[in-house]
């Protein structure tokens, strides 16, 4: 991947708090603008209310977001949280749920939205669920 000169990355831990996931939204932008990446805010933005919001509804402990430029032009975005638990359709995503289903469409926006996603466990115990735009979809 070529490099960003100068690479950045950015970091917001958030509290259990319904405006939690609006926060992170405004400071993504505010980051993507910054970096001359507004082309990104739409679907970054969408992508993180998601992963944000489910740290938020499925965690007790603490979560954050993470921002980072990966190669010129795209992103890196991830939500890490302190639950060992990946979500199930965040490993296989369906491109569409089951009309029935009572949830999963959230997460299906990743496989919309971003060029690239994954899931990590983390050493310290929880997870990370990422998703990379600047390619072709975004």
């Amino acid at each position: 991947m070529p490099t960003v000169s100068p690479p950045w990355t950015y970091a917001l831990q958030l509290p259990q708090d319904p405006r939690a996931p609006g926060i992170a939204r405004h400071t993504l932008r505010a980051v993507l603008n910054a970096h001359s990446l507004a082309r990104l805010v739409e679907s970054a933005e969408l992508l993180a209310s998601e992963l944000v919001t489910n740290a938020l509804r499925h965690t007790d402990g603490p979560y954050g977001l993470r921002l980072r430029a990966v190669g010129q032009g795209r992103i890196r975005l991830g939500v890490w949280d302190t639950s060992p638990d990946l979500p199930a359709p965040f490993e296989g995503l369906p491109q569409r749920p089951a009309p029935d289903a009572e949830g999963g469409r959230g997460l299906c926006l990743v496989a919309h939205c971003a060029d690239a996603w994954g899931a990590t466990a983390l050493p310290q115990g929880g997870k990370l669920l990422w998703v990379e735009l600047g390619g072709g979809r975004a």
